[in-house]
């Protein structure tokens, strides 16, 4: 690829309480859509962030209706209940690795998803694993209308990532004039699945389907290489990938430089 001159930043935010995170991710995008970051740190700049989960957490999509999920079972189960900013479905937020990338481009949603997505595929090299992009382009209106549809990660957009067919990454987009906000899983474990108890839903052939859909069209790192690496190999992979597919120098910033600005 041919070298970038825009100034590219990383930020690592750790483990976070779930409202913390999507108002950060929300509040990221602002700073990109007034200019503030790019006056800030460059015009054209760029921001990854990458960070976790404490406690676990359910996130929905920005227009998924909450009735879909079984408050008690979460409260039970201490699992906070946040709304994304961006669309989708359902995400369990747990035993997972989560990244954010913000920008101000003129480049399509379509191109911008898949750039990020050639960082995460070369990510996952460095961890040793071989994933593929999905080609295919699903009708996801129609998807959504079926009761299953209610968690993320039992489809497969465009350009997401899969191992042997099954989905290892989801991710979601919000644009804001020009300013993009593109966040997304990297599944560690298979807790993930455990989201067909928290839902309110008490069919069993939909949630019989549900759990038929995870186990077949999901899988983890763990599932794969029999490991979960730890938070901060896979942020200096991200690093690494993000430098060599930009062909940039990665700026690492700390938090509190980002939060001042908001």
């Amino acid at each position: 690829m041919k070298r970038s001159h825009s100034p590219v930043y990383a930020v690592s935010t750790g483990a976070r309480e779930g409202s913390w995170n999507m108002d950060f991710d929300t509040q990221l995008l602002e700073l990109f859509r007034t200019s503030k970051f790019q006056k800030e740190f460059g015009k054209e700049s760029m921001l990854w962030r990458f960070y976790a989960w404490n406690p676990p957490a359910l996130s929905l999509g920005y227009g998924q209706n909450p009735s879909e999920i079984d408050e008690e079972s979460c409260r039970a189960k201490h699992i906070d209940i946040v709304k994304r900013p961006t669309g989708g479905r359902a995400v369990l937020h747990i035993d997972e690795f989560t990244y954010a990338f913000c920008a101000e481009t003129s480049r399509s949603n379509a191109a911008i998803y898949e750039m990020v997505h050639e960082v995460l595929l070369e990510t996952l090299m460095i961890l040793g694993v071989k994933a593929a992009f999905c080609r295919t382009t699903p009708d996801m209106r129609k998807r959504y209308s079926s009761a299953e549809s209610v968690s993320c990660f039992t489809a497969s957009a465009r350009n997401e990532l899969h191992v042997d067919g099954r989905k290892l990454v989801g991710s979601a987009q919000r644009r804001s004039d020009r300013a993009i906000l593109q966040h997304g899983s990297l599944l560690l474990s298979t807790k993930h699945k455990m989201i067909g108890k928290l839902l309110r839903c008490r069919d069993r052939e939909i949630l019989s389907n549900i759990t038929r859909d995870l186990n077949s069209k999901t899988t983890s790192l763990y599932e794969i290489t029999g490991s979960i690496p730890d938070f901060m190999t896979i942020s200096n992979a991200m690093i690494t990938s993000v430098s060599k597919i930009l062909a940039v120098d990665v700026q690492i910033l700390d938090e509190r430089e980002i939060t001042t600005l908001f």
